[in-house]
């Protein structure tokens, strides 16, 4: 009896867990930091007032087919939340600030070609980037202006992924930021993610997280991957974690030292990168 019961107590949360997808869903596996935030915050105020606290992809309260239901994101409270104090300027398009790449890159097709030759030269590349990048104090984002350097040996739609990353980096985190439009002066973590996918042109409107666990194609990639569950998401690119959980203050960047515990999310990435 008892075992029945389990079994129809998992299958009850299965189905409950199949109407989310969006940035913050308790019930879903987060990774080693999910226990330090796990309950629902409250409404958010300041930047959040201007918006509606769970922008959801459809009318709230609406039910049926296909419809998606926006919930608290379990890693807000890691995420710095802004407060009424805080105030900045709206981010540009995301395809203004995906045209910032380094010099000289060359061509997807160019790569493709070289991929094999290149291999060494940028795994000593990644490691040197790695060794330059150094923490604030107290946290675990990089220190100095919150970007990270748009590195030149790898494909032009990835640099431009980098350099989308690098123009919101250091922008607060409110909960259903950049979900309305990629134009936004505050960021949660799916809002942060899709507007550094498009300005690579990967993705042409904001994704929830829940909508991101179908992005692109399954498993990891060579230099985007996004992890995604219900509840949050993040992503490495060129082996250097975004992520808005764990940064070091509400105007810390989203580019982080250390690598965060993987379990529970989806492994998605972009084909042939």
């Amino acid at each position: 009896m008892t075992c029945s019961r389990r079994a129809l107590a998992t299958i009850a949360c299965l189905l409950a867990a199949g109407t989310l997808a969006a940035c913050g869903e308790a019930t879903v596996g987060s990774g080693a930091r999910t226990a330090k935030s796990a309950t629902k915050s409250d409404p958010p105020s300041g930047l959040a007032a201007t918006r509606t606290s769970a922008v959801a992809s459809t009318p709230t309260g609406a039910t049926g087919p296909g419809v998606t239901k926006e919930v608290a994101d379990p890693l807000e409270a890691d995420s710095y939340p802004a407060p009424a104090s805080v105030k900045h300027a709206s981010a540009a398009a995301p395809a203004k600030a995906g045209a910032i790449v380094a010099a000289g890159a060359p061509s997807n097709e160019e790569v493709r070609k070289e991929l094999a030759q290149m291999q060494a030269v940028e795994r000593s590349s990644r490691q040197q980037q790695q060794l330059r990048l150094t923490p604030v104090p107290g946290g675990e984002s990089i220190g100095g202006n919150g970007t990270i350097p748009i590195p030149t040996d790898v494909p032009e739609v990835v640099q431009k992924v980098i350099a989308g990353a690098n123009e919101i980096a250091d922008f607060p985190y409110v909960y259903g930021g950049g979900h309305a439009s990629f134009i936004d002066n505050a960021y949660d973590c799916s809002g942060s993610v899709s507007y550094a996918l498009a300005a690579g042109g990967l993705l042409s409107a904001p994704e929830t997280s829940g909508q991101l666990e179908s992005w692109g194609a399954p498993g990891p990639g060579r230099y985007i991957t996004v992890y995604a569950n219900a509840g949050h998401t993040y992503m490495y690119v060129d082996g250097i974690l975004y992520d808005t959980a764990g940064r070091s203050g509400v105007y810390a960047s989203r580019w982080q030292v250390q690598p965060t515990d993987n379990a529970g999310y989806v492994v998605r990435h972009w084909p042939g990168l």
